[in-house]
């Protein structure tokens, strides 16, 4: 078994750290003295981040939209002014959209696209030249639950999440043997605004149905983010290729595996919808 990753005096770069997922995360690496690059497009939020990880340890904040490749391309600069170093890079930033394939805009689908997939790779290939320096660096992609499974009305929110899955899979291959790992998060249903703040779809959905499918979706969402933050950084400290956040997660794996085409029919049946 490979020696625990140790935090202390790490440095760690956490996009979407103004709430959620991320803040929670970025607070865990802070309790165990790692050094704090947080990256969002809600300055207040940030702030308020950066507040909650309290002192001891150094932390900075860039406003930084994880859509915009010019952004990115400057964001190591960025970040290198204020640290002398960077060891990991937490890919966390997410948007939702409701609505089936054919209710979804090809612009809204692209929107999502952009900062889902696309902001994970282009932070990745922004910021590997400065992992690859560290003698000890991890790349912590968030993918979901429906990195697993595809249920219907997803269809933007799942195509993204699985890429994710397989980029960051493939990545860890090819990075076999460096000072850089990879680990792949699945969170399961996390108490966060991402269900809230989802996008609705501009043609062929009611409000109604909306809405409806809003409340469905927020049900879902139980586990505390600091709980979920915490998971995500013992993983970080074990070395783990994967980690599953909630029993809800480790549930849909085990179903996965066993019923890898019909896994949704068997969900639903257990929601009790028809």
């Amino acid at each position: 078994m490979a020696a625990r990753m140790k935090l202390e005096g790490r440095t760690a770069l956490v996009t979407g750290a103004a709430s959620g997922i991320g803040r929670a995360t970025a607070i865990s690496l802070a309790r165990r003295g790692c050094n704090l690059a947080l990256a969002d497009v809600n300055a207040e939020g940030l702030a308020d981040t950066a507040a909650l990880a309290g002192g001891g340890i150094r932390i900075s904040q860039h406003l930084l939209d994880v859509s915009s490749e010019d952004a990115i391309a400057s964001a190591p600069a960025e970040v290198m002014a204020q640290h002398p170093s960077l060891d990991i890079l937490i890919n966390n930033a997410g948007v939702a959209i409701g609505g089936t394939f054919e209710q979804v805009d090809p612009v809204d689908f692209d929107w999502l696209f952009s900062i889902n997939f696309w902001g994970v790779v282009r932070m990745t290939r922004a910021f590997l030249p400065l992992l690859r320096a560290s003698d000890d660096a991890r790349i912590v992609n968030l993918s979901s639950i429906f990195g697993l499974i595809a249920p219907p009305g997803q269809t933007a929110y799942c195509a993204s999440k699985f890429a994710v899955r397989g980029f960051s899979e493939s990545l860890r291959h090819e990075l076999e043997g460096s000072s850089v790992g990879v680990t792949v998060v699945h969170p399961g249903g996390v108490n966060t605004s991402i269900a809230k703040n989802a996008r609705a779809p501009k043609t062929n959905a009611s409000a109604e149905e909306m809405e409806a499918r809003r409340k469905a979706a927020a049900n879902l969402l139980r586990l505390p983010p600091e709980i979920a933050g915490e998971v995500i950084v013992k993983g970080i400290e074990q070395r783990r290729p994967r980690v599953l956040v909630g029993r809800d997660a480790y549930a849909v794996m085990a179903l996965e595996r066993l019923v890898p085409v019909s896994n949704w029919t068997v969900i639903r049946r257990m929601l009790g919808s028809s």
